[in-house]
């Protein structure tokens, strides 16, 4: 963890030096961002509950500490804030689309009022700027256009979980008071398309690329919903996390909503057949029932605005990126296999 590719030298030193707060910095995007923020010399401090995580993903730095509890707790993040941070990486949430159906009102909690509290905290404390990880599939609804850019909006969620990611985008609205910033407080929102890589445990709530490696190097067929043919912009947690810290630091993003993709359009039987021959896994595929929340068939994104605002562009081919992620998890099988949860 903890590797990004293509981040400018400049964007970095901006980080020097500077007391930041990741939430949710215990999981895969949010421990690579740190390990990066923590190399570039920032003295970094990590808010994790590990409900959807464990506390082998922090990295071990002499300039990271790591505070154990919810974003929803008022009094730790009283606490924590008196550290008067000048960037806060928004990043806990529980996650995802299935855990916001089984556990609606627990996901209004953590990614309704846990946003709120954050921001309302940075404001307070005099935080310059925070960065919320919002949600590649949240604004767009079931059949956005083909690149989808950020000014497309729908409204027709399918999940708690894209209803409140779209509510920590207006809470983000509300603080920033884009463009006047009448509340002191700006904030970038940024809308990852399915990120993967190394740490990220596999399990019943979890991506598809990481289940996917478990039971391929397990010697199981993949299970694939719905036909295969469905499409993602599949994206490297090293080029996600390279997204995020453009957006701290770029005066151009103070406002704005950026989606950070490959940019490219991968059907998931491709990432199954890519998986199998990495592992040696000769057990296949099989396909199951389609989620009925799962309706978006194509999904790719358009990354024009964040090219030309961010200078943001991935560098991660999805073959190279599997590899990395496969070695990640050989290296690291008896943590993993301890910590899935199917």
């Amino acid at each position: 963890m903890g590797e990004t590719t293509g981040t400018a030298g400049g964007t970095m030193q901006g980080y020097k030096d500077r007391r930041i707060i990741v939430t949710g910095g215990a999981g895969a995007i949010g421990g690579s961002l740190t390990a990066a923020l923590a190399d570039a010399g920032a003295e970094v401090i990590v808010v994790d509950d590990l409900s959807s995580s464990s506390r082998w993903g922090v990295p071990a730095r002499r300039n990271v500490r790591f505070v154990e509890g919810s974003v929803v707790d008022d009094g730790l993040l009283a606490a924590v804030f008196r550290e008067q941070p000048s960037h806060v990486f928004h990043l806990a949430a529980l996650f995802a689309n299935q855990n916001s159906v089984d556990n609606p009102e627990r996901d209004l909690e953590v990614n309704g009022l846990g946003t709120l509290r954050v921001l309302q905290h940075a404001r307070r404390s005099g935080a310059q700027r925070v960065v919320f990880a919002s949600s590649g599939c949240a604004p767009y609804g079931s059949d956005p256009p083909r690149p989808v850019h950020e000014e497309h909006l729908a409204l027709d969620v399918h999940t708690p979980y894209q209803a409140t990611k779209l509510l920590g985008e207006l809470y983000c609205n509300y603080f920033c008071g884009h463009p006047a910033g009448h509340d002191g407080l700006s904030t970038v929102r940024i809308r990852p398309f399915n990120s993967y890589g190394p740490g990220e445990v596999p399990g019943r709530y979890r991506n598809v690329i990481p289940n996917f490696i478990y039971w391929a190097l397990r010697g199981e067929a993949l299970p694939i919903t719905g036909t295969g043919e469905e499409t993602r912009s599949f994206t490297y947690v090293g080029d996600i996390v390279d997204g995020f810290l453009r957006a701290g630091t770029a005066a151009s993003a103070s406002g704005e909503a950026f989606n950070l993709a490959s940019g490219e359009e991968i059907a998931i039987l491709d990432v199954a057949r890519a998986i199998n021959e990495l592992t040696g896994n000769r057990a296949g595929v099989r396909f199951v029932g389609r989620r009925s929340w799962d309706t978006q068939r194509r999904r790719v994104a358009s990354t024009d605005k964040a090219r030309r605002l961010l200078g943001f562009e991935a560098q991660t081919g999805l073959r190279e990126g599997l590899a990395r992620t496969v070695g990640w998890f050989r290296e690291r099988w008896a943590q993993i296999e301890a910590d899935a949860r199917f």
